[in-house]
């Protein structure tokens, strides 16, 4: 299981970063994972957001520090995906978003990365001492679902979100 790293986004991943965000437009799907990338209009403008919402002194209002991971192929350096941790909940993320969102780009799925990336991402989750992991799917997405059962996941409860019934997963780390 070593097809990809999680590696903090920087100035020198611009391009893959914007090709990432036009392969989600093209395909008419949502950004998970992302921090928001889908409503930036340059890296630049993303960048400083996720670099300001990695701390608790710059975090906008109303959210959480989170730290935002490119998924970059081992083998070529592609960008295969992307996660976002959140480091701590607040009372929206405890009951619609979890801890933890991530995409995998559309000519990259069905290869494992997916279930690879949340590995590596829980490790980091256990590097900011977070003991529970939560995280939701909509109930349809099952090949998320089963990345998240693949990573110990264990069904807490379904809940109706705004446009979808929720899948609430929780990840024991301790």
């Amino acid at each position: 299981m070593n097809k990809l790293m999680l590696v903090l986004p920087s100035m020198k991943y611009e391009d893959m970063v914007m090709k990432y965000k036009e392969e989600f437009i093209l395909n008419n799907e949502f950004m998970h994972g992302t921090a928001g990338l889908d409503k930036c209009d340059t890296f630049k403008e993303w960048y400083e957001k996720i670099v300001n919402n990695s701390d608790e002194e710059t975090v906008l209002e109303g959210l959480v520090p989170a730290s935002t991971y490119l998924a970059i192929s081992t083998d070529d350096g592609r960008l295969l995906g992307m996660i976002d941790i959140r480091h701590r909940l607040n009372e929206y993320l405890l009951k619609f978003g979890g801890h933890i969102g991530y995409s995998i780009r559309k000519s990259e799925r069905r290869k494992g990365y997916a279930t690879e990336m949340l590995f590596h991402a829980l490790k980091k989750c256990e590097e900011l001492k977070i003991k529970k992991v939560l995280i939701t799917c909509d109930k349809e997405n099952i090949a998320s679902a089963k990345t998240i059962i693949k990573n110990g996941g264990v069904l807490e409860n379904e809940v109706l979100g705004a446009e979808h019934i929720l899948q609430r997963y929780w990840i024991n780390l301790s």
